[in-house]
């Protein structure tokens, strides 16, 4: 009953897929790959059938799981600690000093709480038999619960009523268990999501889950290392402890005082403080050498071993080349195996016998018998197949999907009641990770017809009550938690925040009064135009009006274009996530793809209507920002970039000194909100930059009101510092 009902429900969402599709697009649910060594940012395909897991099996998977994982966690305490596992010779050794995942630097450490994989991503494939198989265990920073989070979001709100009547388990939870965890270790100060940056493959789930769990989105210059403590700075240069800390980049890079030299995007020092036990770092380093894909083959003994129980879950039938009877094994029947390279991810190095011809199988056979630890083979899992849609035909296909299952280990070790399910795009392939085409649908759990279906309380997403360093409780909401972690900003997104401001307004002032412009060379007076290029600096000697109308509009390699100032707005705004939520981003998102949609059809008469779309989403975005709680000092920083723009364009556009009344009263108000904070250096820029052209535009008077004002701000900022 309750199987066909969600069924039912699943039909649903595949009617409207278009308008989930277009509500992942337009709030930025994206991943980035590596082509040629040229990044390329890209949706990830959605498909609206979503897996469908029923209790009782979940039930049973939840169990294995749970177990799984504490036993992964109790070899990482043993290994870098007694290593009984080796001593005792239930693993060799030489499997794990030789695997690269493993971290001398931090031997003798135990993190805090004792807990080092708090997050697992657990790959499993289901045979056509419907067992059930674990694949890979990831420890190390395992990626892909945000989009199952974001997905479902959208497709409760399409089809309220429907998930009204049918039971499935609620995932929304995802947030509070992990920020749950991030609170259990940590030690005394702030949690942070530690990015890379925007040009990470996963920098949407980094900005996404900071935003989710309060935490702050920093990347590694925003911290520093004082006295074996890990610091926040703020753009003020001023120092906030941080407790715990959810890393976003490989073990490698961390710390190039303990790691590779050569790293740019470490933090100095990272490790010392972290072993001295000065703050958490989820997950904590050296986990690679659980993760291993030989030290796969041992996890099973793992939980006879720690646990003093039977697996309740299978591994996949692994064979070890530097075991020699395994070794012959392969070697014999390597034209049926699949072959994996142990130091390979995300779908690379894996090779299926069955694929390589003679000269193929004797080339790898010959690596494995140079390079034993290198590789491990298994059988190959028959994976059930499982109903998509196809994008070209919109008809029903099969795809082979595999399900990477969350496990948050905390005071307690929780299995999130969802997962991402992950389909290839190709008919047949066994390969379905999104770096190779694959694209991935929500994973329904169902509860018991006499259980609960979901939580029924209105709330708003937030972090559970949780204990502060006094012992005593911290209840906050999630706006005042919002408010206190958005006060707290960098340097870098104080920049984001001014440039956000200006980009936004150039696009909405230079679109409005291009229109009236271009209505007047549609009167075949193309001289008419002259001006307006000549306020914004724009070639006045075009002699195809056409071609130059386009590549001011639509040109991307144009940096004076609509198009161009559109996108630098975007990639301002992104990092921005956190603090600005995805609701208020997302009119960004659609603005961008505004304009790639009128650049597309430029030559049609509705470009203009996309036009009109554009400015109508930046006003609903300054809109959304004026009426959210955000922090007042970052609105100001905001709202000051855009109005020290529209002066610029203002008197560039030589507007009466009445019509400039408006933003710069604006400015006052807004000024006045920063009186006596630190200021920030791009602001100071741009008011100076201003200030010296307005006179030779015949705007000495403005000139002077701009520069008491900066006077003011400055001298306010000191006399507070001195205070």
């Amino acid at each position: 009953m309750v199987i066909s009902a969600a069924q039912q429900l699943a039909n649903e969402l595949v009617n409207r897929r278009d308008a989930l599709n277009r509500e992942l697009a337009r709030n930025g649910v994206r991943f980035g790959i590596y082509k040629n060594g040229e990044y390329h940012d890209q949706l990830f395909p959605y498909d609206p059938i979503p897996r469908i897991i029923g209790s009782d099996e979940f039930n049973q998977l939840e169990a294995g799981l749970k177990q799984r994982v504490n036993a992964l966690n109790a070899y990482l305490r043993d290994i870098y600690s007694d290593k009984r596992i080796v001593r005792d010779g239930v693993i060799p050794e030489e499997f794990v000093y030789t695997c690269s995942g493993y971290f001398p630097q931090v031997n003798g450490v135990t993190p805090p709480g004792g807990v080092f994989a708090h997050i697992a991503g657990e790959d499993l494939v289901q045979g056509e038999d419907g067992t059930w198989w674990v694949l890979e265990d990831n420890l190390r920073i395992p990626s892909g619960a945000s989009y199952p989070l974001f997905a479902r979001d959208i497709e409760r709100r399409t089809t309220p009523r429907l998930f009204r009547d049918v039971r499935v388990r609620d995932n929304r939870d995802y947030p509070r268990l992990l920020r749950k965890s991030m609170d259990f270790v940590s030690t005394e100060g702030m949690a942070v999501v530690l990015s890379p940056g925007r040009y990470n493959s996963a920098f949407f789930e980094h900005a996404y889950l900071a935003e989710k769990t309060s935490a702050t989105l920093v990347f590694p210059e925003d911290l520093e290392v004082v006295d074996n403590k890990l610091f926040f700075l703020d753009y003020a240069g001023r120092r906030h402890r941080v407790g715990v800390l959810y890393r976003r980049l490989s073990d490698e890079f961390l710390d190039p005082f303990a790691f590779n030299p050569d790293s740019v995007i470490g933090v100095p020092g990272l490790l010392s403080a972290y072993r001295a036990g000065n703050v958490a770092i989820v997950n904590a380093p050296g986990n690679g050498v659980a993760d291993d894909k030989a030290i796969y083959y041992f996890v099973p003994q793992m939980i006879r071993y720690y646990l003093g129980e039977e697996p309740i879950l299978n591994n996949a039938p692994t064979y070890m080349p530097l075991f020699e009877r395994d070794r012959q094994e392969i070697l014999g029947r390597l034209g049926e195996l699949v072959i994996k390279d142990v130091a390979e991810a995300g779908g690379y190095g894996v090779v299926f016998g069955s694929s390589l011809d003679k000269a193929q199988r004797e080339e790898l056979a010959e690596k494995i018998r140079q390079e034993p630890r290198r590789f491990i083979a298994q059988e190959v899992i028959q994976f059930k197949d499982i109903d998509v849609i196809d994008p070209a035909t919109g008809e029903r296909t099969s795809r082979k999907c595999d399900l990477r299952a969350f496990v948050l280990t905390g005071q307690n070790t929780h299995v999130w009641y969802s997962g991402l399910t992950r389909y290839s795009s190709v008919p047949g392939q066994m390969i379905v990770n999104s770096s190779q085409g694959g694209g991935f649908k929500d994973t329904w759990v169902l509860a018991k017809e006499t259980g609960v279906e979901h939580d029924t309380t209105p709330r708003i997403e937030l972090i559970s009550p949780r204990t502060a360093h006094d012992g005593t409780a911290v209840v906050a909401s999630s706006s005042r938690a919002a408010v206190q972690q958005n006060a707290l900003i960098t340097k870098s997104k104080v920049e984001n925040l001014y440039w956000l401001g200006r980009y936004g307004e150039r696009v909405f002032t230079t679109l409005s009064t291009f229109l009236p412009f271009y209505d007047r060379v549609m009167d075949t007076d193309v001289d008419a135009f002259r001006p307006f290029a000549r306020a914004l600096d724009l070639p006045q000697d075009f002699t195809d009006f056409d071609t130059f109308i386009t590549s001011f509009l639509y040109d991307g390699e144009n940096s004076d274009s609509v198009r161009s100032a559109i996108r630098s707005a975007f990639y301002n705004a992104v990092p921005l996530r956190p603090e600005l939520g995805s609701r208020l981003l997302q009119y960004i998102e659609l603005a961008m793809a505004g304009i790639d949609e009128a650049a597309a059809h430029s030559s049609h008469a509705n470009d203009l209507y996309d036009h009109r779309d554009i400015t109508d989403l930046t006003l609903s975005f300054w809109g959304g920002i004026e009426d959210s709680q955000i922090d007042m000092s970052l609105k100001t920083l905001l709202f000051l970039g855009k109005y020290l723009e529209r002066v610029d364009l203002y008197t560039r556009f030589g507007l009466s000194a009445d019509e400039l009344d408006a933003p710069l009263l604006k400015m006052h108000t807004y000024a006045q909100v920063i009186a006596g904070l630190q200021m920030p250096a791009c602001l100071g820029s741009g008011f100076a930059w201003l200030i010296e052209r307005l006179p030779e535009r015949g705007y000495e008077t403005i000139a002077n009101e701009l520069d008491a004002m900066l006077s003011g701000l400055q001298t306010a900022a000191n006399e507070n510092l001195t205070a």
